[in-house]
């Protein structure tokens, strides 16, 4: 039974080990993103396969803004006058973003970032999943 016990918590510690996202890898986040997924704190998924709006996400200085914009086939977008500031808040080797505008606040924690594809937990245990935007090409 000793032995169960030592073992259940040798692999709870090893298996707690936090994924860091090394800061130089925050310009990943520079760009147009599209949502993919979301998973709720229950365990279901919403799957997204066409979005009409996606993210435009600036970040410098460890301050950015998100903003939603809509493609067009022309490669242009149409963008909203609404944009959410954050900022960059690192806490115990995990990168928070930080929002706060004059109805509330609110924190994600990034989770996995990489050049074509990041995602964020909230605080209610909601994982939202991105990929790069990638342009509708039409040629005539």
């Amino acid at each position: 039974m000793k032995r169960i016990v030592l073992f259940l918590l040798i692999t709870g510690f090893l298996g707690c080990k936090n994924n860091v996202i090394p800061e130089q890898e925050l310009s990943n986040l520079n760009g147009y993103w599209e949502i993919t997924e979301v998973a709720f704190a229950d365990g279901t998924k919403k799957n997204y396969t066409v979005n009409p709006t996606i993210d435009f996400i600036h970040l410098e200085n460890n301050q950015g803004f998100r903003k939603k914009v809509q493609p067009k086939f022309d490669g242009s977008f149409n963008t909203s006058n609404i944009t959410e500031s954050f900022k960059v808040n690192y806490s115990n080797e995990v990168i928070i973003l930080q929002y706060e505008n004059n109805l509330s606040a609110w924190e994600e924690k990034l989770v996995q970032l990489d050049s074509s594809s990041f995602s964020v937990l909230n605080e209610e245990g909601i994982k939202y999943s991105y990929k790069r935007f990638q342009p509708i090409v039409i040629s005539k």
